[in-house]
């Protein structure tokens, strides 16, 4: 039985896969779309949000280098990444490099945790962009009735029209064609970067030098949580991160790596892509690097605009100019987290219907989401399937209902992904890799360490909502995905035919 839970899948026939007519994607991706693709998702609120609270609670002006900390782990996990899809060009990211190495069970594990993690994502980002449109709605004098903004605020009856109306449109795009999905992110990912080098331009004119002082503010002692706030690091061996001081770097860059959430999404494309051996490592490569750059100018100039003690939690980089007298620069950047928003939105749909189509094409989920579209060429049945749920979900939850999104999901794909980079150099040293992940164990084993680090310094009701996701994954799988995977199904079909080769050769 454990070695049909751990059976694995060979990339030959994951790449044969790809060429059924009925079940192959258009390749229409280049280099440029790819990385086009990671900077859309990876740059969100996070940029706009999340560099003022972790400078004024847990680093300071050092949240630079938070940034710098949390990209390298990301870098790491990204050399892995780079591998696996340049020499694994199939749909469904970290779900089949973990079926090519690791095994079915694991592989399944892993694609159930990410079309939940994306879906859940997905609509937090649709909530988001539905309350940055009504707040410009508001300032232009046009005010939606309080039954149609959402949960939050309504009395009875409530439903965010907005965001419901942006996953359809968006749904719809996906099942048009991955190509129009990468034109349309194109021109509103140059818009979003134009609002960040505004920003990174304008505000390097307002920085006061005595801001940065001290750059590394003294370390002091977090304030302990419940239970289960707690992080899991602290309920195991009662160590406490600290805020602050030189441990406080590695704290936030707890905290920050949620805004690099997104690059892994690249590699869902690597099917669709035209020379996916030499463009995704430089699809995610190139995207992740991109981000860091601006990750850590925008976090350089904020702190030396405004003391970090001051920095307002909402809205950071809007606070600070007005703070300079500048409030103009205010509604450029709300402007840019509306625009940017419908990318991150998009991208995070387009990845999780590959993990979902990826799935069904293995038979893991039912093999009629696994057909595409005989004119566009794309996975139009899970696209349109998981497009209609993550909007009613966005519809009828509020913001504050939907947890952020979970990223010790992502964590745990790094690691999967790291593993599994080993373990094929290993088994399958005969493979060509057009890109190579380079000091192999030792690269791998930092990106595991790395990732470990960070996972066990989240909240303990992280890890527990994580481990009852992967119970209802693993009572999926055993109810449908065992018995209907197209590799156990051929296995058996194969012994039986050796079954009746040797009885007719019996005595």
């Amino acid at each position: 039985m454990s070695s049909n839970l751990f059976r694995t899948k060979k990339i030959e026939q994951s790449i044969l896969d790809t060429e059924e007519p009925e079940h192959a994607l258009r390749k229409s991706l280049s280099a440029l779309d790819l990385t086009v693709f990671g900077v859309g998702v990876i740059i969100g609120t996070g940029i706009f949000v999340l560099t003022g609270k972790v400078a004024k609670e847990n680093a300071g002006p050092g949240v630079s280098l938070a940034f710098v900390v949390a990209g390298v782990v990301c870098g790491l996990a990204a050399l892995c990444y780079a591998e696996f899809a340049s020499t694994v060009p199939v749909a469904g990211s970290a779900y089949t490099f973990s079926y090519a190495s690791l095994g079915e069970l694991p592989a399944w594990i892993i694609g159930w945790d990410l079309v939940l993690e994306f879906a859940l994502g997905t609509a937090v980002v649709a909530v988001g962009w539905s309350g940055y449109v009504r707040s410009l709605l508001d300032n232009a004098g046009w005010h939606l009735p309080d039954y149609l903004g959402g949960r939050d605020g309504a009395t009875g009856f409530g439903f965010d029209v907005l965001a419901a109306a942006l996953v359809l449109v968006l749904t719809a795009i996906l099942v048009i064609g991955v190509k129009l999905s990468a034109r349309v992110t194109t021109v509103v990912v140059a818009i979003k970067v134009t609002v960040v080098l505004i920003v990174i331009v304008a505000g390097a004119f307002f920085i006061v030098g005595d801001n940065y002082a001290p750059f590394i503010p003294e370390a002091r002692a977090q304030e302990a949580g419940s239970s289960l706030q707690a992080p899991l690091i602290q309920l195991l061996s009662g160590y406490t991160p600290t805020d602050f001081g030189v441990m406080g770097i590695f704290t936030a860059a707890s905290v920050v790596f949620f805004a690099f959430i997104g690059f892994d999404v690249v590699a869902t494309a690597a099917e669709e892509t035209k020379n996916p051996q030499r463009d995704m490592p430089r699809g995610i490569l190139g995207s992740l690097f991109i981000c860091t750059a601006l990750y850590v100018a925008v976090s350089v100039v904020v702190t030396g605009m405004q003391k970090y003690t001051r920095l307002s939690i909402d809205a950071p980089l809007a606070d600070a100019f007005k703070a300079t007298g500048h409030p103009w620069y205010a509604g450029v950047i709300s402007f840019g987290a509306a625009v940017g928003l419908t990318t991150v939105c998009m991208i995070l749909l387009l990845g999780q219907t590959r993990v979902f189509f990826a799935m069904s094409r293995d038979g893991l989920l039912p093999r009629f989401f696994s057909h595409v579209h005989p004119r566009f060429r794309t996975p139009h049945r899970p696209t349109i399937l998981l497009g209609v749920i993550i909007a009613i979900l966005a519809g009828f939850t509020s913001l504050s209902e939907l947890a952020e999104l979970v990223n010790i999901g992502t964590l745990f794909a790094f690691v999967v992904v790291a593993t599994g980079v080993v373990i094929l150099r290993h088994t399958r040293p005969d493979l060509h890799r057009a890109f190579r992940t380079p000091l192999v164990p030792l690269v791998p084993a930092l990106s595991v360490l790395a990732s470990l680090w960070l996972m066990v310094n989240l909240p303990t009701e992280t890890w527990l909502r994580f481990l009852i996701w992967m119970a209802v994954g693993c009572f999926v799988y055993f109810l449908y995905g065992r018995s209907h995977s197209r590799l156990g199904l051929q296995r058996k079909a194969a012994a039986g035919e050796e079954g009746k080769a040797e009885g007719s050769h019996g005595p």
